[in-house]
C-alpha cells in the first residue's frame, strides 16, 4: 500500500488538529535531542573501541569445563 502526497498531506493534517502544532513542535525538539544524544554516543564509544581494541575489563579468562570459565591456577595460587 504506498501513500502518494495528499494522502500524507491530509494525515499530517489530521496529526496537527488532534495533537496541536505546539506539541508536536515540542516532541520533534525531544526526538531530536534523542536521536543526537545517540549519535555521539555511538560515535564516543567507537573512538574508545579504536584506542584501545584490546582492553576488555569484564572478559572472563581461563579454562571453559562444561559451559563455565573455571580460573587457571597460577604458581602463586594455592591449590
Amino acid at each position: 500500500m504506498k501513500f502518494g502526497i495528499w494522502e500524507l498531506v491530509l494525515i499530517a493534517l489530521i496529526i496537527a488538529l488532534l495533537f496541536g502544532t505546539k506539541k508536536l513542535r515540542t516532541l520533534g525538539g525531544d526526538l531530536g535531542s534523542a536521536v543526537k544524544g545517540f549519535r555521539s554516543a555511538v560515535s564516543d564509544a567507537e573512538k574508545e573501541a579504536e584506542k584501545d581494541p584490546g582492553n576488555d575489563n569484564n572478559a572472563k579468562t581461563g579454562q571453559v569445563i562444561d559451559g563455565e570459565v573455571v580460573a587457571k591456577k597460577d604458581a602463586s595460587q594455592k591449590a
